[in-house]
C-alpha cells in the first residue's frame, strides 16, 4: 500500500491555524507552578518555514493561551544555526528565552566550527519534541534500488558514483560519510547549497546518490523520479513503511542512527521551575490530537522526554557526530 502523501504546504497551513480558539482549555495551576512576567522569545536558528520554524511556531501557540503573555517567535537564521543559538546562549536564564534546537548547532557544531562562540554547556536541554529520518536514494538511471545493491556496486566499482547533499557537515552530509565509513566504501561527495539544490541534481542525474531529509526527497520517491534506497532511523517511517531502515541492508550498518530532531533548551542558567513547567508543556503539546496531526504531515515522530533524558541524547548525537567529523578530518569557520 502507497504511503500518504504530505507536502510541506499542508503542513505550514495547519500550523498557521493553530489559533488561541483551538487551544486545549488552560489547564489548572498548582501553588508551585511558574508562569512567565513578560512577553516570551522562541529563538528559531533558522529561517521561516523549516522543520525548526514549524516546532518553534507550534510550542508557541500552545503556550500563549496557557501562560497568559504573548510569545513570539524570532527566526535568527545564518552560520548554520549557531547565530541564533549563541543569542540564546547569552540570555537570561529568566524563562523568557527559548532555544528551538537541531542537530546542527546542538551537536555537530561542538566538532565542526573552529570558531564556535557558544558551548554546549551554556545550554540546558528541556525535552525532544520530533525526530525525522533522512533518506538515501538514487537516479533511476543507476538500476540501484537497495543499500545491499549500492554496497555491491560500489565494491565492484569504487569511486565510480558520486553523492550529493545540501552542504559539507550538514546532517545528510555526515549520513553519507559514515555510511561510507562503516562499509569501507568511497563515493565522491557533491555538497550543494541547501536541499533545495541538492534534489535538483539529483533529480537531473547529475549526482547518482542522494542524501537528504526525509523532505522533499520522499514525493520525488513516490512519484517514481528517484529511487528510496532506506530511511537512516533505526524504525522504518511511517510515511514510507516500503522504505527498510539503513541497518537492514547489511550487518556494519547495524548501529546505524541518524534523524533530524528538533528540540527545546534553555539557557544554562535556568532555574528548575521553569525548566520543569516548560518541559511538563512539551509534553502537553505533542499529546493533542491538532499537534499530532502536524507531526505526522512532517513525516515526523513525537519524542518526548525528561530534561535528563534530552540531555543524554544529545550528548550521545555531539559524541557520534564528533566521531564522524575526526575520521573524515573535517573542520570549518563560522561564517
Amino acid at each position: 500500500m502507497r504511503a500518504k502523501r504530505f507536502s510541506r504546504r499542508t503542513v505550514l497551513s495547519g500550523t498557521a491555524a493553530l489559533t488561541a480558539a483551538s487551544i486545549l482549555p488552560r489547564a489548572s495551576l498548582g501553588a508551585g507552578d511558574w508562569r512567565p512576567a513578560e512577553t516570551v522569545r522562541i529563538i528559531v536558528p533558522a529561517a521561516a518555514g523549516g522543520s525548526t520554524d514549524v516546532m518553534g511556531r507550534l510550542l508557541a501557540a500552545h503556550l500563549q493561551p496557557l501562560w497568559g503573555q504573548s510569545v513570539v517567535v524570532e527566526n535568527r537564521s545564518g552560520a548554520g544555526g549557531t547565530i541564533g543559538t549563541s543569542e540564546v546562549a547569552r540570555a537570561k536564564g529568566d524563562g523568557h528565552t527559548i532555544l528551538i534546537g537541531n542537530p546542527g548547532p546542538n551537536a555537530i557544531a561542538y566538532s565542526i566550527f573552529r570558531n564556535l562562540t557558544y558551548k554546549a554547556d551554556q545550554l540546558q536541554p528541556v525535552s525532544n519534541m520530533i525526530r525525522i529520518p533522512n533518506i538515501v536514494s538514487a537516479h533511476p538511471s543507476t538500476g540501484l534500488k537497495s543499500i545491499p545493491e549500492l554496497i555491491a556496486f560500489l565494491k565492484k566499482n569504487p569511486d565510480k558514483l558520486t553523492y550529493g547533499s545540501s552542504g559539507t557537515g550538514q546532517s545528510p552530509h555526515l549520513t553519507g560519510a559514515w555510511f561510507l565509513q562503516l562499509t569501507g566504501l568511497k563515493m565522491t561527495h557533491v555538497p550543494f547549497r541547501g536541499a533545495g539544490p541538492a534534489l535538483q541534481a539529483g533529480l537531473a542525474g547529475d549526482i547518482q546518490i542522494l542524501f537528504d531529509n526525509l523532505y522533499p526527497s520522499l514525493p520525488q520517491v513516490q512519484d517514481g523520479k528517484l529511487n528510496g534506497l532506506c530511511v537512516t532511523t533505526p524504525e522504518r517511517s511511517d510515511s514510507a513503511p516500503n522504505l527498510p531502515t539503513m541497518r537492514e541492508g547489511a550487518p556494519e550498518l547495524a548501529n546505524f542512527d541518524v534523524s533530524s530532531w528538533f528540540g527545546v533548551f534553555l539557557p544554562k542558567t535556568a532555574p528548575a521551575p521553569v525548566l520543569d513547567e516548560l518541559n511538563r508543556q512539551v509534553k502537553a503539546m505533542l499529546e493533542r490530537d491538532d499537534v499530532k496531526k502536524n507531526i505526522a504531515g512532517m513525516g515526523a515522530r513525537a519524542d518526548y522526554g525528561t530534561p535528563q533524558q534530552f540531555s543524554d541524547f544529545v550528548n550521545a548525537e555531539t559524541k557520534k557526530f564528533a566521531a564522524i567529523i575526526e575520521k573524515e578530518g573535517l573542520q570549518m569557520e563560522v561564517k
